[in-house]
């Protein structure tokens, strides 16, 4: 009897091929779930603009071959064209495939609408006896309401608790990215996962408390952290960067919904953040771990300075308008604006790059008790610039102004318009000291002053500038004769 080799072959190993055939296809299909707990390392850089930087590090075994990784609880805000998976420690024939950000969360509201046009379970409760009764329903809109069909009639509503036999495989409890990829190993291997995110954001808070006759105050900086990105970072290592970063604004942007934000936490340490220059802007390091816990507000050290000297300056600021034409009066017992400067140098006992943020500014009373008295918004502000915050008006400082002359003059050459015209300014101080006032008067065209009561200086091209010293409980007298032309 002979035997025909091939067809014996095909007889013995077609049941193996069909079963190494499921047993592929059914690798390819399993889904390999990484979550926090996989989690080695987590480091967030924050910039200013509303975006972030992670690297997420876990540790993860996978099956030799194709794999589908379900790489659970990444931002909720993740930019997936952003993201990176790469292997540390086996990167040897590891290659990524495809990936695909669900961020379909699991809610009542959207599993029933996926349930659209499929059957549940209804079940009710007898309101006497307890006993539980159970109806196949049709689910027929989760629009604005629920209509279900339950025999042969229509409910609108739910008339009892819905059950459902699975979740529908594009619901996620968690934002997840879920990555189809190639590796060479099936040993344990630490996979790093980089991409840029919304939902985390940073500003930095400042609190300055002046001393008794405003000649120094002491400054302590906090950056204030928001996460709202859908997504805990535990033991994270923190970045913060200082600068504006250009970014591509896309077309197409998704509508956000505000996340209301838990309890502010603070954690307090002075010199808690390391500085240092990045390119064209400034990294700040905190040298510790922290959590950066989802719906959280937190506040952490910048910086700490006692006794930075500062300057206050009384200010009044003019218009160029009045210039141009005869006017009269230009106001009476107008606001003086009260100012505080101070250097950013370590001869100061500063001298770090500030970011920018408001700063708020405290006082003692005659009891001890800390007052607000004013805030300020600072841009960034490098090494060795001047700070200058408004704090507000005077109370006690006021000044009336009037121009007391105004005549045209002969155009010639160049110009157009010639003008001459005179003005007064009363400056009266309720104080029990004297202060002194800085006009700042922008003068439009070519100008000259021909005459006046107090010397002023020309800070720039447009701009005039008088220091006038008033007495305690006392008034003084600006005046000034201008020549314009342009």
């Amino acid at each position: 009897m002979k035997i025909n080799i091939t067809r014996w072959l095909m007889l013995v190993m077609a049941p193996m091929l069909v079963m190494a055939t499921h047993n592929a296809m059914a690798g390819k299909d399993e889904e390999t779930r990484s979550t926090l707990e996989d989690q080695k390392k987590v480091a967030v850089t924050i910039y200013n603009q509303q975006l972030a930087l992670v690297k997420d590090l876990r540790e993860i075994t996978l099956q030799k071959g194709l794999n589908i990784l379900a790489f659970r609880e990444v931002s909720g805000q993740i930019r997936p064209e952003t993201a990176l998976l790469r292997s540390l420690s086996h990167p040897q024939g590891f290659s990524l495939l495809e990936q695909n950000f669900d961020f379909d969360l699991l809610t009542p509201e959207k599993l029933l609408q996926k349930f659209v046009g499929q059957k549940v379970r209804v079940v009710k409760t007898h309101p006497t006896t307890g006993a539980e009764s159970s109806e196949t329903a049709l689910v027929l809109s989760a629009n604005n309401g629920v209509v279900l069909k339950i025999g042969d009639r229509i409910e609108t509503g739910i008339p009892g608790r819905i059950v459902y036999d699975e979740v529908p495989a594009n619901l996620r409890d968690r934002p997840t990215l879920v990555l189809q990829l190639q590796t060479a190993t099936s040993r344990p291997q630490q996979l790093e996962l980089s991409y840029l995110t919304g939902g985390l954001s940073w500003r930095a808070d400042y609190v300055a408390e002046l001393n008794n006759d405003d000649s120094r105050l002491d400054l302590n900086g906090w950056v204030t952290l928001t996460n709202q990105s859908g997504t805990s970072y535990p033991n994270a290592q923190l970045q913060l960067v200082a600068g504006d970063v250009n970014r591509v604004r896309d077309e197409m942007k998704q509508a956000r919904r505000s996340v209301p934000m838990a309890a502010m936490s603070m954690e307090s340490g002075a010199a808690d953040m390391v500085e240092e220059g990045l390119f064209e802007y400034h990294l700040y390091t905190l040298n510790r771990l922290t959590t950066i816990a989802n719906n959280q507000t937190k506040q952490v050290a910048l910086l700490s300075a006692q006794a930075v000297p500062v300057k206050k300056q009384f200010l009044l600021k003019g218009q160029n308008y009045y210039y141009q034409s005869s006017y009269g009066d230009l106001g009476q017992k107008i606001k003086i604006g009260v100012y505080v400067e101070f250097q950013n140098s370590e001869k100061a006992n500063l001298g770090m790059p500030l970011p920018k943020g408001i700063v708020r500014v405290y006082k003692k009373d005659s009891k001890g008790n800390a007052q607000f008295v004013g805030e300020d918004r600072i841009d960034h502000t490098p090494k060795n610039e001047e700070v200058k915050l408004k704090l507000g008006d005077a109370f006690d400082v006021t000044a009336n102004k009037k121009q007391v002359d105004f005549k045209k003059l002969t155009a010639f050459g160049k110009y157009r318009y010639a003008a001459e015209s005179a003005y007064e300014i009363v400056f009266k101080n309720a104080k029990p000291e004297a202060v002194v006032v800085t006009v700042q008067e922008p003068v439009p065209g070519e100008w000259k002053i021909v005459s006046e009561s107090h010397k002023h200086s020309k800070e720039a091209a447009g701009t005039a500038v008088w220091q006038v010293k008033v007495p305690p409980e006392g008034e003084a007298t600006l005046s000034y004769r201008v020549e314009v032309r342009f």
